[in-house]
């Protein structure tokens, strides 16, 4: 006789690892899988406590219905793109011997962000949904992207008070030296679909970044 495969039962509040928090966080991860997958509107609070592992009451209790943990998710995923960004920046070059390298170095970091799966998922997801969430832009912006730009608008703006730059605007400097490196990334990834070769990743880095010299770095200082 063929026997059946039972499914796991989900597990209750009191058995889930972690208690209250890795219950949450299990949620978490299985929204980001399945909205990422199947998009808002295929996505089934079904399948996200399917596979996070928790019964669909749980997922209401903690973080309610469909829509809001769909905002949720996204917050979650900005919330660790700008902190792999702010990472990046950290080795942003203050005093450099070769300006060049240094940016290249930080650029090169910024655009694996950018290229990441979660990032992604978090920007297809935002294109895909915008129309049902027009608000979910400028929040998400506010709590990351724009916060990485005012970051990088501050190390330009040394660089250039150094005598390394010449700009005058270091807000619009941060964002013009984005997208100068992120530009072609969505075309070789074809539009996140496939993982960057690394070699093209380079050339796209680079040619960016000479872009941004040629446009404001001081010749005495090249």
């Amino acid at each position: 006789m063929t026997g059946t495969r039972k499914s796991r039962p989900p597990l209750t509040d009191e058995s889930h690892p972690n208690g209250r928090v890795g219950k949450r966080q299990a949620i978490l991860e299985a929204a980001l899988r399945v909205f990422a997958r199947e998009g808002y509107g295929q996505a089934s609070v079904d399948t996200i406590a399917s596979e996070a592992g928790v019964s669909k009451a749980t997922i209401y209790n903690h973080l309610g219905d469909k829509e809001t943990l769909f905002r949720h998710a996204l917050a979650e995923i900005a919330s660790r793109s700008n902190t792999k960004t702010m990472d990046a920046l950290g080795a942003f070059p203050t005093h450099p011997e070769d300006l060049r390298a240094g940016l290249l170095g930080v650029a090169h970091k910024l655009a694996e962000c950018f290229a990441d799966d979660q990032s992604t998922a978090l920007r297809r997801l935002l294109q895909s949904e915008i129309v049902r969430f027009p608000d979910l832009f400028e929040t998400i912006r506010d709590s990351g992207p724009n916060q990485a730009t005012e970051a990088l608008a501050g190390q330009l703006a040394r660089l250039a008070n150094a005598g390394y730059l010449e700009l005058a605007d270091p807000l619009r400097a941060a964002n013009q030296f984005v997208a100068l490196i992120v530009d072609e990334l969505p075309t070789l990834s074809a539009l996140g679909t496939r993982k960057i070769d690394d070699a093209d990743l380079t050339k796209a880095v680079a040619a960016g970044v000479d872009t941004f010299l040629r446009a404001f770095g001081n010749r005495a200082t090249l």
